[in-house]
């Protein structure tokens, strides 16, 4: 068995698709901003988020026409500099829900939403500390 993709389900395919190509920087594999079917990665790793048209999956898997409640995914992207990264990011328009802070001793992060609600976080791995 092998992870290929996550894929998210998305209502406003051309939004979605700008958000993570415009504002986090991800690289399409094709242009497509009009969907119904996207695969979009960072410059390094072999990870990539997929985005599907919520109504062209409804048509494989009916119950898919209700839309969800709350966060349903959290797309994690490591980052080397997280404060730089959230500067560049809020300078193309992305709006924080958390800055960058810490999350116990191991890394900082901060958080946002796609144009859907999904949850983004940014991780920026810290040193692990040695010693007793």
């Amino acid at each position: 068995m092998e992870l290929t993709q996550i894929r998210l389900l998305v209502s406003d395919f051309s939004a979605v698709y700008r958000f993570y190509r415009d504002v986090l920087g991800l690289k399409p594999q094709v242009e497509a901003e009009n969907g119904p079917y996207a695969k979009l990665g960072p410059d390094t790793g072999h990870a990539a988020i997929a985005l599907q048209d919520r109504a062209r999956m409804a048509g494989v898997l009916e119950r898919l026409e209700a839309e969800g409640e709350g966060h349903r995914a959290l797309v994690v992207l490591r980052v080397d500099d997280l404060d730089a990264t959230h500067k560049a990011l809020t300078a193309r328009g992305a709006e924080f829900l958390r800055e960058p802070g810490p999350m116990g001793d191991r890394m900082r992060v901060a958080y946002l939403e796609d144009p859907e609600g999904n949850l983004i976080e940014l991780q920026e791995w810290l040193a692990l500390r040695t010693g007793a």
